[in-house]
C-alpha cells in the first residue's frame, strides 16, 4: 500500500447532527451550564481543550519564516472537521486562524491517537480549502479540562504546547497544564553507576536469592524457570537462524519503470560544531552523485554560534545551484532539520543522510526504481568505512554487516515489514511530510517507522544501496551511541507495541514481528542473564551441577552455533571492501562470544533503567579526526548522557 498524503476534499457530511458541531471560540471555553451531576469527576477529567495552529511554509531560506491562512479559511477547515467530532463536541475558528476544539476524554492510551488523525485531517483540510502553495506545518497541544484546571487555562497551555509543535515541525500532538507531571532526575556518575550495578550484580545476586529463599519455604521454581530458559535461548536461536536463511537470497531490485526519472532530494542534517570538519567532503560527495532526473541538495543544519565553515558553504551553495543551504536557527536535534528541509525540498522522494555519509554512485536512481515499484521507504545498507582505524572500528565494521546485510533485510522477509534506519534511507516525499521525524524519541527513525507500518506503508529493504560511514572511535563513543539506541527503542515499544499488536488486518506473520521486535528484544536482555543465577542454585541445591543436562546443551548450541553462523552469513553477505578483511570476521565472533554480546544486552537493561527513572539529558559527542577516512563518530548529532 502507498503511503500519500491526500490533497482530495472530504466528502460532505449529510448528517451534521451525528457529529459534533461548528461554533465560537466562547462556546469552546464557556460551554452551557451543566447540573451538577455532570461535572468533571474528581477521579479524572472528561473533556480536553485542544489547539490546532497551522501556518504555511513562507517562500525564502528562512525556514522560521512562516505566513497564515486567513480566518474564513479556517472557518472552512473547522466546518469539515466536524466530520472527525463525536456529538456534543464543538470546534471553532478564532480571528488568528486557529482552531480550538472541546473534546471528550478518551482512554489515556487512544487520546493522542485520536488527536494525531485530527492532525492528519486538518492537513488534508487546508489543501483542499486554500490554494496556497508551501507545506502546511500544523501545531497541535491539548490540556485537560478538571476542577484544578478550567477551560480557560486549558486554552491557554493548550495554545503554548501547539506553538511548541509547530516548532518541531512534526505535527505531534503536545500535552501541557496542570496535568502533565514532569520529572527532572538529577543525572550524575553515581546515578549511573547505580544503573549499571543494578543491571548487572542485582540480576545475578537477587534472582539467586529468590530462589533460595522459596526453596526455604517449600517452593522449587527452578523447573519452570529452567523450561522459560530452554524456550527463550531456543526461540532466539531460531530467529537468529531463521534470519540468516532469509538474508541469503536478497531482494530483487525492481526493473526501471518507463518513462523519464523524477526530481530527487538528498537531506543531509548537521550539527556544524560537531560535523565541521567532515561536511565539506561530505557535500563534495553528493555534488559528484549522477542521478537521471537531477539531484538536489539540502544541507539543513543548526549551530549555537557563528562559524567560519558556514562562509565556505555559502560560497558553496552560490557556485552549485543544485545545492540548497539551510540554517535551521531553532532546531535542537536531527528531526527539526530534517522537518525543516521538506520546506524547500523540490524531489518526488528524498534520501536522508548523516553528515558523515557517501553514497555509492547511482544510488537514487537504484532507489527510483524501488519508490516506482510502490514503496514508501527504502532502507539501504549502511557500511563502514573507517574499519582500518583500529579494532574498535574493525568490531563495528562487521557489526554493521550483521545488522545491515543480514539482520535487516532478513527480518523484512521472515515478518514482512521493514524498517528505516536513520540514515541512507529513501522517503517518497509525501509520505514523510505525512509522517515527519519527531525529536521527542531518542531513535526518531525507529519511530517513524512503526508510525509508516500503522498507517499501512511499504518499507523495504536493499542490502545492495549501499553508503559508507565512519565508526566511533572510543568505547565512550560507543556507548553513548548505544545507549540512545537502546533507550529510544525502548521508547518506541512503550510506545507502539501494543497498538500495532492489536491493529486489525495484519497478518500473523506481521503480528509474531511485532512482538518480536518491540517485545521480545526489550525482555530478552533480562530473561537471558537468569541462566548464571538458575546454575549458582543447582550448585547450592544439589553440590555441583550435571555437565551433561540439557541446559548445558542448549547453551552450547545457542553460544557456539547461532553467533557464529551469523557472523558467517554476514562475512559472505558483506560489502566487497569489507568481506576481503576474513580476520575481521574472526575477531568479531570471539569477541561477540567472550563479552560483546552481554555488553550489549548490559546497555540495554541500562537504557531501560534510564527510561523508567526519567533521564533524558542530552550531551554533544565531540567527533575527531580518523587516520585512515576522515573524522570518525557515531552517526549522532546529540547522544544520551551515559
Amino acid at each position: 500500500m502507498t503511503l500519500t498524503l491526500d490533497r482530495s476534499a472530504p466528502t460532505p457530511d449529510p448528517f451534521p447532527s451525528e457529529h459534533g458541531r461548528v461554533g465560537s471560540p466562547d462556546d469552546v471555553v464557556s460551554p452551557p451550564v451543566r447540573n451538577r451531576l455532570s461535572l468533571p469527576s474528581p477521579r479524572g477529567p472528561r473533556e480536553i481543550i485542544a489547539v490546532i495552529d497551522p501556518v504555511y511554509a513562507a517562500p525564502g531560506d528562512d525556514v522560521t519564516a512562516s505566513t497564515r491562512p486567513s480566518y474564513d479559511v479556517a472557518h472552512a477547515v473547522a466546518d469539515r472537521m466536524t466530520t472527525a467530532l463525536e456529538p456534543g463536541e464543538v470546534v471553532a475558528a478564532t480571528r488568528d486562524a486557529r482552531l480550538v476544539l472541546r473534546l471528550r476524554r478518551e482512554d489515556r492510551d487512544a487520546r493522542p491517537v485520536r488527536l494525531q488523525e485530527m492532525a492528519y485531517h486538518a492537513v488534508e483540510a487546508f489543501g483542499a480549502v486554500d490554494d496556497h502553495r508551501g507545506m502546511v506545518d500544523l501545531g497541535v497541544g491539548w490540556a485537560h479540562i478538571s476542577r484544578k484546571q478550567d477551560p480557560h487555562t486549558a486554552e491557554e497551555h493548550a495554545a503554548t504546547a501547539a506553538e511548541e509543535s509547530v516548532r518541531g515541525r512534526d505535527l505531534q500532538p503536545r500535552p501541557s497544564g496542570a496535568h502533565v507531571r514532569q520529572r527532572h532526575p538529577v543525572v550524575s556518575w553515581f546515578s549511573a553507576s547505580r544503573q549499571l550495578l543494578w543491571a548487572t550484580v542485582g540480576c545475578l545476586v537477587l534472582p539467586f536469592l529468590a530462589l533460595v529463599g522459596l526453596d526455604a519455604i517449600g517452593l522449587d521454581v527452578s523447573t519452570p524457570l529452567y523450561w522459560v530458559l530452554v524456550g527463550a535461548l531456543t526461540f532466539t536461536a531460531a530467529t537468529i537462524w531463521a534470519e540468516c536463511s532469509h538474508a541469503v537470497d536478497p531482494p530483487k531490485v525492481p526493473d526501471a519503470p518507463d518513462g523519464p526519472a523524477p526530481r530527487a532530494t538528498a537531506i543531509i542534517p548537521a550539527y556544524l560544531p560537531n560535523e565541521a570538519d567532515t561536511i565539506l567532503e561530505t557535500v563534495d560527495t553528493f555534488l559528484a552523485q549522477e542521478y537521471a532526473g537531477g539531484l538536489q541538495i539540502v544541507l539543513a543544519y543548526n549551530t549555537p554560534v557563528p562559524l567560519p565553515i558556514e562562509d565556505e558553504l555559502a560560497r558553496l551553495a552560490e557556485v552549485h545551484e543544485d545545492l540548497t543551504v539551510l540554517c535551521v536557527p531553532d532546531s535542537t536535534s536531527k528531526a527539526q532539520n530534517v522537518n525543516a528541509a521538506l520546506r524547500v525540498a523540490e524531489g518526488e522522494f528524498v534520501g536522508i543522510f548523516d553528515a558523515d555519509h557517501h553514497p555509492m554512485a547511482g544510488a537514487f536512481d537504484r532507489a527510483w526504481r524501488w519508490i516506482a515499484d510502490g514503496a514508501d521507504v527504502v532502507q539501504g545498507h549502511c557500511v563502514i568505512r573507517n574499519g582500518d582505524d583500529s579494532a574498535l572500528a574493525k568490531l563495528i565494521a562487521v557489526e554493521f554487516e550483521q545488522i545491515y546485510a543480514v539482520a535487516h533485510p532478513g527480518r523484512t522477509k521472515l515478518f514482512g515489514f521493514g524498517i528505516f534506519g536513520g540514515s541512507n534511507g529513501y522517503w517518497r516525499t509525501s509520505a514523510l511530510e505525512r509522517i515527519r521525524l519527531r525529536g521527542s524519541f531518542l531513535t526518531e527513525d525507529i519511530e517513524s517507522s512503526m508510525r509508516v507500518f500503522e498507517a499501512g506503508g511499504r518499507i523495504v529493504n536493499d542490502p545492495g544501496l549501499v553508503s559508507r560511514e565512519l565508526a566511533p572511535e572510543t568505547v565512550r563513543a560507543l556507548w553513548n551511541q548505544r545507549m540512545r539506541w537502546a533507550q529510544g527503542w525502548f521508547q518506541v515499544s512503550l510506545r507502539h507495541l501494543w497498538p500495532i499488536a492489536r491493529k486489525p488486518g495484519l497478518t500473523l506473520r506481521q503480528r509474531l514481528g511485532v512482538l518480536h521486535l518491540l517485545g521480545w528484544r526489550e525482555l530478552y536482555p533480562w530473561i537471558s542473564l537468569l541462566t548464571w543465577p538458575l546454575l549458582g542454585f543447582y550448585a547450592w541445591r544439589d553440590g555441583g551441577i550435571d555437565l551433561t543436562s540439557p541446559v548445558f546443551a542448549l547453551l552450547a548450541l545457542f553460544t557456539t552455533v547461532s553467533g557464529p553462523l551469523q557472523t558467517l552469513a554476514a562475512w559472505r553477505l558483506a560489502a566487497p571492501e569489507v568481506r576481503r578483511h576474513k580476520r575481521w570476521f574472526v575477531g568479531s565472533a570471539v569477541a561477540n562470544l567472550l563479552f560483546y554480546t552481554e555488553l550489549k544486552n548490559i546497555v540495554n537493561r541500562v537504557a531501560q533503567l534510564k527510561q523508567l527513572r526519567g533521564e533524558h539529558r542530552w550531551v554533544v559527542t565531540p567527533r575527531s579526526a580518523g587516520r585512515a577516512a576522515g573524522p570518525a563518530t557515531d552517526d549522532a548529532t546529540l547522544e544520551e548522557a551515559a
